[in-house]
């Protein structure tokens, strides 16, 4: 199982038709399928075969009798709190202790810069190595907590006062309706709709590196997504990109408590859910900011 933030690649589910052969000769196992098909069968179009049978990127959990090795939802909702959790007082303790005002900004903006670097590192050492390091995710969580706590302290107190508690809440609004409509089948995590997603993905990350090229060599500001209606626009698309991947999360851990994965995979869930919520809620800060700043 891979993190599925927008910046990263999947690794976890395997199409139909690409499994493993021993993956086939697995013992088969429920899956959580929507109402009104076969028990056990998933719906049209969606992935089929254990990821985590041999040969697999994980071996199954060969004593069976220890059914507390592995992964339950339980799991991920307490290794996800003590992300999130990380990610929450990091951020608060730089924003009380790196001021943003006239004196410190220059330093405070120097640390959050540094922060994002070192988080960024980190997450790209956890997203590519094949088991998770609890060590490294936190510490992921700890510096972008940081990053997040500078860049929402100068975001209040000179563009917006009152805009963090608002991106906030607009976080938690758009991962409860994520959820609600993953949960009544609305969304549907489809090959289809697994490619379109990483389509979107990929040419948001390109208009994103072109936007900085462009700022970097003397363009202003440079194509204009960080300022006026289009500015607008493409942090709406950020948000509805990192709904999208949010389902994809669900997905993912959904079908890894129902193939039995290993218990060491909540952390990998926590990751992937903690990456897609900073992503929302940076999206968030973007367009309120945008919207409060044209009033």
């Amino acid at each position: 199982m891979r993190s599925s933030n927008p910046i990263f690649s999947r690794r976890g589910f395997r199409r139909e038709g690409t499994e493993d052969p021993a993956a086939r000769q697995a013992p088969a196992q429920p899956v959580a399928v929507a109402a009104g098909t076969a028990a056990g069968t998933p719906p049209a179009g969606e992935w089929t075969g254990n990821p985590y049978a041999a040969g697999g990127d994980f071996s199954p959990v060969k004593d069976t009798s220890a059914a507390h090795t592995s992964m339950t939802l339980d799991d991920v909702v307490v290794r996800t709190a003590g992300t999130l959790g990380t990610v929450a007082l990091t951020a608060v303790l730089s924003w009380l202790l790196l001021p943003v005002d006239e004196a410190g900004i220059g330093r405070s903006y120097g640390i959050a810069v540094g922060a994002a670097l070192v988080a960024f590192v980190l997450s790209l050492v956890q997203t590519f190595k094949r088991r998770p390091t609890p060590a490294l995710i936190l510490g992921y969580a700890a510096f972008e907590g940081v990053f997040l706590g500078v860049i929402s302290s100068a975001t209040s107190t000179y563009i917006s006062p009152g805009v963090v508690v608002q991106a906030v809440l607009g976080t938690f609004a758009v991962s409860a309706g994520v959820l609600i409509a993953y949960r009544m089948r609305w969304i549907r995590v489809t090959r289809r709709f697994y490619g379109f997603v990483l389509a979107a993905a990929t040419g948001f990350l390109l208009l994103m590196a072109a936007d900085l090229l462009f700022s970097a060599f003397g363009a202003g500001h440079g194509l204009g997504f960080d300022s006026g209606a289009l500015g607008v626009v493409f942090g709406i698309a950020g948000i509805l990109l990192g709904a999208a991947f949010l389902a994809l999360d669900f997905k993912q851990i959904e079908d890894a408590v129902a193939y039995g994965a290993p218990r060491e995979e909540s952390w990998l869930a926590a990751f992937g859910l903690t990456l897609t919520l900073v992503w929302i809620y940076l999206e968030a800060l973007r367009v309120l900011s945008l919207l409060q700043g044209d009033d």
